[in-house]
């Protein structure tokens, strides 16, 4: 007999040998490991990415709403010059809530470091000064809305209406519509602004093309809530539950 033909083995024989089964344990188990990794890679990007970011204007209310679910208390608050960040439990799971300065010059910077970890993003409205605001509040929220990182990742927005306490204070329906026209305005403008530039392209348009814009056409989806943050003394608890709410929805 040939060496040549000494060696040749059948499927058979060959994994009917000791040795095939050793390999054939060691596969199985490199498998496992590979498994284990990819599920420990998944889970760790997923409890991660657990973040609720508090926006809105300047005196909104966002610092007392964010005390009151923290932490069960009313604090004055002023401006914020930079973000509040605490962990929230509810059944027994954690979000990390954010609390992102409202003004102008400081939010930005803010949103962009914690906009890729956002599961939700909470607008907070002050109900009672919105029509004076009307401009801003829609520019800051067309700015979400059309966020390139949030449309990748479509969080939930929650338009919270706060100071609902208020004689003055515009509803959540009312607010929706408020927002929903001065949107559609900026909408307009900037649409003409990009196609007047020439060679320019517009990547992300707002709602659906040749209509008025609702929220109903948003990518990211959109619910309103009404609220009252303010306690007006020790026997008064703040108008908070739709906030509890919604965030059980992430839980």
């Amino acid at each position: 007999m040939s060496s040549e033909a000494k060696f040749q083995f059948t499927p058979t024989e060959i994994f009917s040998r000791p040795d095939s089964q050793f390999y054939g344990i060691v596969v199985a188990v490199i498998a496992i490991l590979i498994s284990i990794v990819f599920f420990a890679i998944w889970k760790r990007s997923k409890s991660v990415k657990n973040c609720i970011l508090l926006t809105g204007l300047c005196d909104s209310g966002k610092t007392l709403i964010y005390s009151h679910l923290l932490h069960n208390k009313f604090v004055a608050t002023h401006t914020s010059i930079k973000e509040n960040v605490g962990d929230y439990f509810i059944k027994n799971r954690c979000l990390r809530l954010i609390d992102i300065p409202g003004h102008e010059r400081l939010r930005g910077r803010y949103i962009d470091t914690y906009k890729g970890l956002a599961r939700g993003v909470v607008f907070v409205i002050d109900s009672v000064t919105l029509q004076k605001e009307i401009r801003d509040a829609a520019e800051f929220l067309y700015t979400l809305l059309l966020d390139p990182v949030l449309l990748k990742a479509k969080p939930q927005l929650l338009i919270l209406c706060n100071k609902q306490d208020q004689t003055m204070a515009k509803g959540a329906n009312v607010v929706k519509s408020l927002l929903e026209k001065e949107l559609n305005v900026l909408k307009v403008t900037k649409t003409n602004q990009l196609t007047s530039i020439e060679g320019s392209s517009n990547t992300a348009y707002l709602g659906s093309a040749g209509k008025d814009f609702d929220f109903s056409q948003s990518t990211i989806p959109v619910e309103f809530a009404e609220c009252c943050a303010f306690r007006k003394d020790e026997n008064t608890e703040p108008e908070l539950k739709s906030i509890p709410k919604w965030l059980e929805s992430f839980v």
